[in-house]
């Protein structure tokens, strides 16, 4: 999607705003404040596709409960201060929960907001441990944490030999937290990176990660960033002679990586924490798809849309829980309610004292005409 038409796309997803959330009694109100524009943009955007494409769908069946369900979108660029300013704006406007924000410094810096007010807070696109720990009754998380992805992914590099690792970070809380997973997993194995190097987030100023990494001639780069920089330490450390192997996290946006990197982008791997969401192998994957075809338009499967849809249909499930006249507590309740569920094969488990309903992890790879592969 380029700069303009999502511009266009944005402007239009944030039409219906004016009545207070909670006076609506025909509508179910979420904010959701992620990045729709810079270099992440692609993430808040594509997430937000997902979840529209099922909430439009559910809309067009009479919604939850005789309830309409609205999606309020700001944009904070991936920069913790706006989406602070953001959450305060959701909060002022009362709207009933909120969905979807992606990034961990972001969501961070609207934690303390969220369990202030106690409402919910559905879905992050963020595997942060610091989000999870300690637990926070309003807060639930559908993905697995960055602890299980980077434990997957040390150990699938490990049992190839692969022993010589090193990382490259945003230096952020997000970086941090998959630093501190690798490092986690690693020295499990009586091993810890053999060089790190760091990037601001929002830049792709990577040359001195790469002065830092390549010189120790690691077998691998586990890469804890978002595409745009990630891409670019990628090519700025092949023009520098690294030949290892590159393997990043969810959170890097697998399509939009893909997309950056064209045929260059071979080989290049990412742990997941969704279905594969290319091909009908899963009954949440043969949805996805036909929801996707259905909606047209720049609807594209990928990963960051796929977790966005899957997101709004467990949310769903809850909403349909909570009752015809649903309150924030009632909602809380109802998530937790949702126990050893499948949803077309991809299993949620909440409770009482456990909001992360998944610890799914899976491995993909890139391939030289812009594709993904497992």
């Amino acid at each position: 999607m380029q700069r303009r038409d999502a511009i266009k796309w944005l402007a239009g997803s944030s039409a219906a705003l004016a009545l207070p959330a909670l006076a609506q009694n025909n509508r179910i109100v979420l904010g959701q404040s992620a990045a729709f524009s810079g270099p992440a943009a692609q993430l808040g955007i594509q997430m937000n596709i997902g979840a529209r494409i099922y909430f439009n769908a559910l809309n067009a069946q009479g919604g939850v409960n005789g309830h309409a369900i609205e999606l309020r979108t700001l944009d904070d660029g991936y920069e913790p201060d706006r989406c602070k300013a953001n959450t305060e704006k959701f909060l002022n406007d009362e709207v009933f929960g909120l969905f979807g924000y992606v990034g961990t410094p972001t969501s961070l810096a609207a934690l303390p907001l969220v369990v202030d007010a106690k409402i919910p807070f559905f879905g992050p696109f963020t595997g942060a441990q610091a989000l999870r720990e300690p637990f926070h009754k309003s807060v639930f998380h559908l993905r697995a944490s960055y602890y299980d992805e980077t434990a997957l992914i040390v150990r699938q590099l490990t049992a190839l030999g692969l022993k010589k690792i090193a990382v490259f970070y945003q230096n952020d809380a997000y970086g941090k937290a998959g630093l501190e997973g690798v490092t986690r997993a690693l020295k499990a194995q009586d091993l810890a990176p053999i060089a790190l190097g760091t990037v601001e987030r929002n830049t792709v100023d990577v040359a001195r990660a790469v002065k830092e990494i390549a010189p120790k001639m690691p077998d691998a780069v586990v890469q804890i960033s978002a595409y745009k920089s990630c891409a670019a330490f990628i090519r700025a450390a092949r023009k520098a002679g690294f030949g290892g192997q590159f393997i990043n996290v969810s959170f890097v946006g697998t399509q939009a990586l893909a997309d950056e990197l064209g045929r260059e982008g071979r080989g290049i791997m990412v742990s997941q924490v969704m279905p594969f969401p290319f091909s009908t192998t899963t009954a949440i994957s043969r949805e996805y798809l036909d929801a996707v075809r259905k909606a047209g338009g720049d609807a594209q499967p990928n990963y960051s849309s796929m977790e966005g849809y899957l997101a709004a249909k467990v949310l769903t499930e809850g909403l349909k829980r909570a009752g015809r006249n649903p309150s924030r507590e009632a909602l809380i309740g109802a998530l937790e309610s949702i126990q050893n569920a499948s949803f077309g094969g991809f299993s949620v488990e909440f409770g009482p004292r456990d909001h992360v309903a998944s610890h799914f992890v899976d491995l993909s790879m890139l391939t030289e005409d812009g594709k993904v592969r497992r």
